[in-house]
């Protein structure tokens, strides 16, 4: 069912004497003045086959509001959060969007996880002029005036995996096999890492491509097709842009099959610790994920974010995962760009947006570029028994979000500027501005 106008009862101690960057997590409480709420829009599925993925970005940005409003709120002005449940229906994504926005008035809205479900409400946003930041890895090919892409752009991990899985540490990978589900963010990813393997000299009978339903449960064929294609003298891996929750009956049949990652290893564009947390991973240790954050990374902030998350939940089992992160990053550059603006309104947070940093959780500084994207590390974790990843390849620094494809023809001359060029789309080529 829908919630609206839910505010989140406080549930814990203040955070104290976290070290360096963590104190950005405990501040020490301030008087909010008495003036009408904030509303913040939460647009994430709370029901259907991505609320195994979702529920947890709600419950994030409520910590999230709650902490802010700990430290006096933005502006001085509490922040409300409004809840609404689009319930893996990607038209109703269209429909609360638009009632976040005229009906609650809400300042931005956080949410959305699929590409279908960010397609459906961009209208919405383009038509009542509001701000989407968007926390999910997604297959780029966009960039909106109104849309803040906190998330990885494909050369922020489908790539980088790629590349991994063929160097020496990778296991030097020559046959590919591309499975996701059929909608348009594995669709566009394989047509991008299809053009990528070609350009590398991969053959073309040396990549298979397969789609399945959302909320698919019957893996036993494909995973022993899987199986047949890896089994033929050359070193095999799943690059897996599965969502939601097909990913549980995905791995169990992975491990009833005895497909190890010793032999044909599976890396994940879409599967965290969040979703690992119901299975049973024994089986599954050496798989893969590719991510910007994993919650086994070392830093102050991280430490203190895990811990503010597990008093938040009351669980001490409680687990952190990658969007997570990108909340986390998104809400505190929006709250920086509303101090900068010295606004909540959506035309001057959007201007003061680009340029503004805000500590990533690895330990790092984000920023958002003139293209609506940040900059982000990438990392590559194995799973472990505990449903854990350990950490085997990183980047050396941050890297920057590119919304345009490199290897598309009709992408890899389209650059995307929305502070000098005011454009999402502008070919470098013809020097003029798509539609």
């Amino acid at each position: 069912m829908m919630k609206t106008n839910f505010v989140s009862p406080s549930r814990r101690a203040l955070l104290k004497g976290a070290a360096g960057a963590a104190a950005t997590l405990a501040m020490p409480s301030l008087a909010i003045a008495q003036t009408d709420p904030v509303r913040v829009g939460i647009l994430h599925s709370l029901s259907g086959t991505m609320a195994i993925s979702e529920t947890t970005l709600r419950d994030v940005m409520l910590m999230l509001i709650e902490d802010q409003n700990r430290k006096g709120g933005v502006l001085g002005r509490r922040l409300e959060p409004v809840v609404v449940d689009p319930a893996s229906n990607w038209p109703l994504f269209a429909e609360k969007a638009r009632e976040l926005i005229s009906q609650h008035r809400v300042a931005s809205v956080f949410g959305c996880w699929t590409s279908v479900s960010r397609k459906s409400v961009l209208p919405v946003f383009k038509e009542l002029n509001n701000i989407l930041f968007y926390p999910v890895q997604y297959e780029g090919e966009e960039s909106e005036r109104n849309v803040f892409y906190t998330g990885a752009a494909p050369n922020q991990q489908a790539i980088p995996a790629v590349d991994y899985l063929m160097s020496k540490d990778g296991g030097e990978v020559k046959r590919w096999v591309l499975e996701g589900t059929d909608y348009v963010y594995p669709r566009t990813t394989n047509r991008i890492l299809e053009a990528y393997l070609l350009s590398k000299g991969v053959a073309a009978a040396d990549i298979s491509i397969n789609y399945t339903p959302f909320g698919h449960s019957d893996w036993q064929t494909r995973v022993a097709a899987i199986k047949a294609f890896g089994s033929q003298g050359k070193k095999t891996a799943v690059v897996s842009t599965i969502n939601g929750d097909a990913n549980v009956p995905f791995y169990k049949e992975l491990g009833n099959l005895s497909v190890r990652a010793t032999d044909i290893p599976v890396i994940a564009f879409s599967v965290g610790e969040e979703e690992l947390a119901g299975i049973d991973t024994r089986p599954l240790v050496g798989h893969l994920a590719a991510w910007n954050y994993f919650q086994s990374v070392k830093s102050p902030l991280n430490e203190a974010f895990i811990r503010q998350w597990r008093t938040f939940k009351r669980s001490e089992r409680a687990v952190t995962n990658d969007p997570m992160e990108a909340h986390f990053i998104g809400f505190n550059m929006w709250v920086k760009a509303v101090e900068k603006a010295r606004s909540f309104a959506p035309d001057a947070v959007i201007e003061a947006l680009p340029g503004v940093e805000a500590p990533n959780l690895s330990g790092g500084i984000s920023r958002m570029l003139p293209n609506h994207h940040i900059t982000k590390p990438v990392m590559i974790g194995e799973v472990r028994a505990d449903g854990q990843f350990d950490v085997v390849w990183q980047t050396q620094g941050l890297v920057p979000g590119d919304a345009w494809s490199d290897f598309l023809e009709g992408s890899k001359d389209l650059e995307a500027d929305w502070v000098v060029r005011k454009c999402g789309n502008f070919n470098v080529r013809t020097n003029r501005c798509g539609t």
